[in-house]
């Protein structure tokens, strides 16, 4: 299989790669990145773009399979309008180029309490962004939806890594219906990711608990 990825620098994104790479049934894996990435690999490409650029991705797109770990925050993108045409647009274009160029599915990293219908701009966003990838992309298209990512993030404040720490004594309380909502290590949904990419789904919106079975079901 040909696999390529747009937000290979980030904390799930570097992991998924780093697994792609390591896996004899991916021949091949192609990076879209901002930036250099700071290795090579003999089944590796890279090529540095800026991902807003619809056309550079769309001359350059092919493969089997593509996944997309391309988010932001309200906080390091306060502007609405910016915020929306990353966390919407460049996967919804993305599932509009991988259709047209023959791919076979889409992965995208949402977020738990995705709601095209909610009155919360951040849930709303990642909810019209999964309607849009399900109904543009290809015929098989993926979302995840992680609870909070545990995960070693350089920019965490102390507020935040207070925060991961509670969590982690909280996910010895919820089971049943209330697994979804436990934190999940990254590299869990790294490894669902990899092998949904090859394997498929038998739905194509997958919850926090249903990534870490996957993961533990490897």
């Amino acid at each position: 299989m040909k696999a390529a990825i747009l937000g290979a620098t980030g904390l799930t994104g570097s992991i998924l790669l780093n697994y792609l790479l390591a896996d004899p049934d991916y021949d091949s894996v192609t990076v879209f990145s901002r930036r250099a990435l700071s290795f090579e690999h003999p089944k590796l490409t890279v090529h540095i773009i800026d991902l807003m650029d619809h056309k550079s991705i769309e001359n350059l797109l092919n493969g089997d399979v593509v996944f997309v770990n391309i988010g932001t925050t309200l906080k390091k993108t306060p502007d609405k309008e910016l915020y929306f045409s990353i966390d919407h647009g460049i996967p919804v274009n993305v599932s509009r180029i991988a259709k047209t160029n023959g791919f076979k599915r889409i992965l995208v990293v949402s977020s738990m309490g995705a709601d095209a219908n909610s009155t919360v701009f951040y849930n709303r966003t990642k909810g019209q962004m999964e309607k849009d990838v399900i109904e543009n992309g290809p015929t098989e298209a993926y979302i995840f939806r992680p609870s909070l990512i545990d995960g070693p993030r350089p920019e965490r404040r102390i507020a935040e890594r207070t925060g991961i720490m509670i969590f982690r004594i909280l996910n010895l309380f919820l089971w049943g219906p209330l697994r979804k909502y436990r934190m999940i290590k990254a590299e869990k949904i790294s490894k669902a990711m990899q092998l949904v990419g090859k394997n498929g789904y038998n739905q194509s919106i997958i919850e926090s608990d249903l990534i870490a079975d996957i993961a533990v079901g490897s």
